[in-house]
């Protein structure tokens, strides 16, 4: 079935607290993620918070990325929300996770706008994808 977009929906464990609570890195991370997915960058919106986290937004044409970072627990959350055939948003997710140097990866993913009997729904599932290693290679999470 057609689906309409793909949005990841990324819990990030055991990162590295400098680089997330870096805003220059954490900025130029989710920027690249974007390129790196074939996305057209709109605008980009970041956040320091005091004493420490993050919060942005890589606005794109096809959605957008987002973050929130807690380095006070080694810990990210982030969305990853593309439409359209030409986007690679595992890209950005592989890009980000290794980046972030994250130990321990879920991903949710949601098949979103899949036109059934005269509705649009979504399709829901989730996956454990890292767990401990240093580097992952390809995300395989689109059911």
């Amino acid at each position: 079935m057609e689906t309409k977009g793909v949005h990841f929906i990324l819990e990030l464990s055991g990162c590295d607290p400098d680089i997330i609570n870096n805003l220059e890195q954490v900025r130029k991370i989710l920027t690249e993620a974007a390129i790196r997915a074939n996305a057209e960058i709109l605008q980009v919106v970041f956040h320091k918070f005091s004493p420490q986290g993050i919060s942005g937004v890589v606005v794109i044409s096809e959605s957008h990325l987002s973050v929130h970072t807690w380095p006070e627990h080694s810990y990210a959350a982030l969305d990853i929300y593309t439409c359209g055939l030409d986007t690679k948003p595992q890209k950005a997710c592989e890009y980000i996770i290794n980046s972030f140097r994250a130990k321990d990866v879920f991903i949710t993913t949601l098949s979103r706008g899949e036109f059934e009997n005269g509705l649009y729904k979504h399709k829901l599932s989730q996956k454990e994808v890292h767990k401990g290693e240093d580097k992952i290679e390809k995300l395989d999470v689109v059911s």
